[in-house]
């Protein structure tokens, strides 16, 4: 089964991306999404999270988000710590998840494949870029926050320019007719690719 790599930075709109390529018949793990359910769903994530974070890492509701990114994004080496519990569990369960899948290729829709050196984990790996303006704009729009606060959160990430050239396949999201067209085109090709797997 052929592995490919989705990425982008914050507001890029590899999630839209994502959809487009579900829409053509191919499974992709959403990496965000199933973290999170991870780290509700399993005692093992769970008490080790506790154990790093203290009991105030879990309320009513389940994660406590605000206190853990108030913790975590001060302290790089907490960050570390964390995705260290988190990661290889999200990956551990994505390779199961694959196990599952019956078509020529799947796709594991991720933040930091290159900011955490990961590219080998893949076979390809798709970039979707957009410029900084329009990324800002539209995470300000999506989270209703404020720009320096997207401002802050893309210095955690590569800029587009250095991940280019990093990435098998990259791909302008700007106007939706276009990157619809872009990503049919991309499927293609990567059908092909995959009957070498």
């Amino acid at each position: 089964m052929m592995i490919v790599g989705l990425t982008g930075g914050i507001g890029s709109g590899k999630s839209t991306v994502a959809k487009m390529f579900v829409e053509l018949g191919i499974p992709v793990y959403d990496s965000d999404m199933e973290a999170k359910e991870l780290m509700v769903g399993s005692s093992e994530v769970k008490n080790a999270i506790t154990e790093l974070l203290g009991e105030e890492a879990y309320d009513n509701q389940g994660l406590n988000r605000p206190y853990i990114a108030d913790k975590v994004f001060k302290d790089p080496e907490l960050l570390e710590k964390l995705n260290a519990i988190v990661h290889p569990a999200v990956r551990k369960h994505f390779l199961d998840w694959v196990e599952r899948q019956e078509s020529p290729y799947v796709i594991q829709e991720t933040a930091l494949i290159f900011e955490n050196d990961a590219q080998d984990k893949y076979d390809y790996t798709i970039l979707v870029t957009a410029p900084v303006e329009t990324r800002i704009q539209r995470v300000i729009d999506r989270d209703n926050v404020e720009g320096q606060a997207v401002v802050d959160r893309m210095k955690n990430q590569l800029d587009d320019e250095q991940k280019v050239d990093l990435a098998n396949f990259s791909l302008k999201n700007l106007e939706l007719n276009k990157t619809r067209r872009k990503v049919k085109e991309l499927h293609l090709k990567l059908l092909a690719l995959s009957s070498k797997f």
